[in-house]
């Protein structure tokens, strides 16, 4: 083995500059992997067989696709680079799929599924979320391959293919196949950087549990003008019944949904960041939600609730109608200083209290997005913090969970090893949306970042050796 982290960065850079990292993420945004459209699904498949399996053979992956054990979810690829034994082993994980992709409310000139530049901009339907991502991890361990001739460790890549629809199956997966899985650290890309200029190392996420409040009073709608003011009107209750969980600035009021006692280390952490939203649109104030918190602070260290839809009557083709029933889809994220199995026996206690008992409560539909957060004293984050900062000449910005949803309490709990992201993105990215793009030089910076902290695990052998 020879080369050294200088080389192999340099690499890394000629890699991107050349266009080459540019034509295998188009190569990859042209497979149109939407998840939510069953359509789509035997393109899932065609992503991992077609691209993901034979860019990786040249490299010595062995690779092999499994299909899903949940017929709701698409099939799931495991890599897998076994240098010794005695090595450490590491593990990353992606994912193909991505969400609808909406075309018609593109930007004229622009395809959801054809990578485009514009500047330092890159358009695309996964430029972020997930393919860019995943594809800047995969590029690196490249890098570091042929610059050494070898990592140094054994290295595993998992990518899945139903993500976008909340990860069906993936558990069960992981589960079943954590010997395959096994690893001393799970390293990975998802997500946005709180801002643009400064990379982020992130330990974890908050969760998610989506459910309905639903009344229903009556069989079919009463003309208004001879029942309006006489009869109940469910979207009046609804309404209260909503505003007595929140206030409306959006403080919640149910007690028990908050976290008591969040570590000191992590409101620490938490002190001094800036949050860029990257967007005029956006504009944050600063008495919306618990007011004493800041930004950051709320963002991940706290509880939200968000109403997600409200229906009433025909919203399309309105009626003169009291209308017999409502219904809201409503999600609450929180932190791993909360267990979210008192979240609804907790909100049917409030709301009888506060006389809303003819509100039910009811499944989603959608399973339980598990928080997680990586103890901030695990030596595999100081570790990684450094090799980051080695590359960058400037400490990252060590987060201690996400803000939004990332399955790291699934590997986590079945894999027992320290969960950390690193982000390739940043909030003004439009992920989900029309438009969604990355941006140039946080890719080039990160397959940099990720470059060095593989050639340091291949080095240094992680914080143990």
């Amino acid at each position: 083995m020879g080369g050294t982290r200088e080389g192999a960065i340099a690499r890394a850079v000629a890699h991107f500059e050349s266009g080459a990292f540019f034509e295998d993420l188009k190569r990859r945004i042209a497979i149109p992997t939407e998840s939510q459209e069953p359509s789509r699904w035997a393109d899932l498949r065609r992503y991992l067989d077609e691209e993901i399996v034979p860019w990786l053979a040249p490299y010595g992956y062995r690779a092999e696709v499994f299909d899903n054990p949940d017929p709701r979810g698409g099939p799931f690829l495991i890599a897998s680079r076994h240098e010794g034994d005695d090595l450490p082993t590491l593990l990353t994980y992606g994912h193909g799929d991505v969400v609808r992709a909406i075309p018609e409310q593109w930007r004229e000139g622009l395809e959801p599924f054809t990578l485009k530049k514009e500047g330092e901009r890159w358009y695309g339907r996964g430029s972020v979320d997930n393919k860019g991502q995943h594809s800047v991890v995969m590029a690196a361990l490249v890098q570091v391959l042929e610059e050494r001739g070898a990592h140094g460790f054994n290295s595993k890549l998992l990518i899945e293919t139903s993500e976008e629809i909340g990860s069906p199956g993936l558990e069960e997966f992981v589960a079943a196949e954590h010997e395959r899985l096994a690893a001393d650290v799970f390293i990975a890309s998802d997500g946005p950087r709180l801002k643009p200029e400064a990379a982020d190392l992130k330990l974890g996420n908050r969760g998610a549990l989506a459910f309905d409040l639903a009344i229903d009073l009556r069989e079919g709608s009463r003309h208004s003008g001879h029942w309006g003011g006489v009869l109940e009107d469910p979207g009046v209750i609804l309404s209260h019944a909503i505003a007595a969980i929140v206030t409306k600035r959006g403080k919640i009021l149910v007690p028990e949904w908050l976290p008591q006692n969040v570590p000191q280390k992590v409101t620490d952490t938490l002190r001094g960041y800036e949050i860029d939203p990257a967007d005029p649109s956006l504009v944050i104030k600063q008495d919306w939600g618990e007011a004493s918190l800041t930004t950051p602070e709320k963002m991940f260290a706290w509880t939200s609730f968000i109403v997600l839809s409200f229906l009433c009557g025909r919203p399309e083709n309105p009626v003169n109608g009291v209308q017999p029933n409502a219904r809201a889809r409503c999600q609450i994220r929180f932190t791993a200083d909360v267990d979210p199995d008192v979240f609804i026996p907790a909100l049917r206690r409030h709301l009888d209290r506060e006389g809303f008992e003819m509100v039910a409560i009811e499944p989603s539909g959608q399973p339980v997005f598990p928080a997680w957060r990586t103890d901030p004293d695990n030596p595999w984050v100081a570790w990684t913090e450094a090799s980051m900062a080695k590359t960058l000449g400037r400490a990252p910005t060590v987060v201690p969970n996400s803000s939004g949803g990332l399955p790291s309490a699934i590997f986590g709990n079945h894999l027992g090893c320290p969960i950390l992201w690193i982000p390739h993105s940043y909030s003004g990215c439009r992920q989900h949306g029309p438009d969604e793009h990355a941006l140039e030089p946080i890719l080039k910076e990160g397959l940099t970042i990720m470059t060095g902290v593989f050639w340091d695990l291949g080095e240094t052998k992680g914080p143990a050796a």
